[in-house]
């Protein structure tokens, strides 16, 4: 096996200028760069003894065009375990949806963000990643802005939303607090969408996306010959989004004499760009997202209490999906109706064996897993229910420890399918109904008749047709 200092990253792409950007990028991450210029020199250099060290595969869809999904299949049955991740000019999925069936773990929409990139390739090659269906994604669906777009009825999760409703429309600085994946950035742009600052401009950064040197400029600006290659003035986004909302994503990963700075703007309202002379006056409001773990930032010294201070005016925090586990099924429910509107995917619905799976996971990556998980197991699925099959890792780690009727205690509902994916038989699914509402209204059968719409006689007459109980 390559060792860490020889690991290889094969980039298939026959653009002189993009090749030398990636080349250098993967410099930066300690990778060494097989650069080729088309699909067959791509089977070829595999094959090689150079071969062997290839960790990582980087594809341009643009050089096998049309036989892109052949040229990965073929990748793919010769190096199963070395990840591919392509990149596409189109929007659209339905490519990306067609590399993925043949064998691709992911793909990125062009143009991207170099570190954005790297970021990818990281996740997927890093050692401990998770594989298959539990590998993250890049692109993320796109989402609604505005808070009934945000799903789930538990207690802290309500909270947390009934919170950035009224903070969003006022006036302070806000500060998100949650782990990677529990919505914290869709949350920051619904408040910005609710709040008396929606038609003003808006910027996000995420913070820990890019060097120190690279972030000081995009958010503070900086003059003509402030520094080495400053051939032009920039305009910092502080700046820009006068009058708007600048969002900082991942705050707690900016270096600390950046956030010292960033305090003394928000404090004073006075900006000045790098190299320059003087300061003038802004008016922005700051959304800013965090791990939740502020105060042990705070007595590392590696959060600054000026800062810390400046923006917890209001502190929201987002529970992780494991402690909102009664949602998954309305999260599921809204992430297959998104996706089954994407070019290239068909509406999927879930059965309860694949329903109890992923109530069975605890969801580490959190609801942003959760939605990568559901894209590939509709991406692979050709059957219209996903069962415990369409997630063969997840039922793998779980095995088979999980309840069936624990499950529908905790209110699952019905079930229309089958494990097999056949959707049940209309009498089984109207008894289950009946019984549903029995319990529900706890045998006050004048209420269940009532609630499902037929008469006290004729809900009798379908018990006995049924064979249920009325204490049921």
């Amino acid at each position: 096996m390559a060792s860490e200092a020889t690991r290889l990253l094969m980039l298939i792409d026959d653009d002189a200028a993009q090749s030398r950007l990636v080349s250098a990028l993967a410099t930066r991450e300690g990778w060494r760069t097989l650069t080729v210029a088309s699909g067959d020199e791509a089977k070829k250099a595999l094959a090689s003894k150079d071969g062997a060290d290839v960790r990582g595969i980087l594809l341009d869809q643009r050089v096998p065009g049309d036989a892109a999904s052949e040229l990965i299949r073929d990748i793919r049955s010769a190096r199963p375990d070395v990840p591919i991740l392509m990149l596409t000019a189109s929007t659209s999925p339905l490519l990306a949806v067609e590399a993925m069936r043949a064998g691709a773990t992911d793909y990125l929409i062009q143009p991207v963000d170099p570190d954005r990139l790297m970021a990818a390739l990281r996740s997927a090659t890093r050692a401990e990643a998770p594989r298959n269906e539990l590998q993250p994604m890049t692109e993320k669906l796109a989402a609604d802005l505005d808070f009934d777009a945000m799903v789930g009825t538990a207690a802290l999760f309500r909270t947390a939303l009934a919170k950035a409703a009224t903070a969003a429309r006022g006036h302070g600085h806000v500060l998100v607090e949650g782990e990677s994946g529990t919505g914290k950035e869709m949350l920051m742009r619904a408040m910005h969408a609710a709040s008396t600052r929606s038609k003003a401009k808006m910027k996000l950064v995420g913070c820990g996306a890019m060097p120190a040197t690279s972030l000081e400029s995009l958010v503070f600006g900086h003059e003509k010959g402030a520094f080495a290659g400053a051939f032009d003035r920039q305009t910092g986004l502080l700046e820009h989004c006068d009058g708007g909302t600048l969002i900082l994503d991942d705050i707690d990963r900016m270096d600390l004499p950046l956030q010292e700075r960033l305090a003394n703007v928000l404090e004073t309202g006075i900006v000045r760009p790098t190299g320059a002379a003087h300061g003038f006056k802004i008016d922005v409001r700051i959304f800013a997202s965090i791990e939740p773990m502020a105060d042990e930032e705070l007595d590392t010294g590696r959060f600054s209490k000026r800062l810390f201070d400046v923006l917890s005016t209001t502190r929201i925090a987002l529970p992780p999906l494991r402690e909102r586990m009664g949602d998954i099924p309305a999260l599921t429910r809204h992430f297959l109706a998104k996706i089954g509107e994407q070019p290239g995917f068909s509406h999927h619905s879930i059965a309860d064996s694949g329903l109890i799976l992923l109530e069975g996971y605890d969801w580490p990556g959190n609801v942003r897993q959760l939605q990568s998980v559901l894209y590939r197991a509709c991406v692979h699925e050709q059957r219209e229910a996903l069962t415990a099959h369409s997630f063969p890792q997840l039922a793998e780690l779980l095995g088979d420890s999980a309840d069936r009727g624990e499950s529908r205690a905790r209110g699952l509902g019905v079930l229309l399918y089958t494990d097999d994916g056949n959707v049940r038989p209309l009498e089984e699914i109207e008894a289950d109904i009946i019984r549903l509402a029995i319990g529900h209204y706890r045998g006050r059968m004048t209420e269940v008749a009532r609630r499902l719409g037929i008469g006290r006689s004729t809900l009798y007459r379908k018990l006995s047709e049924l064979g249920i109980d009325n204490a049921a």
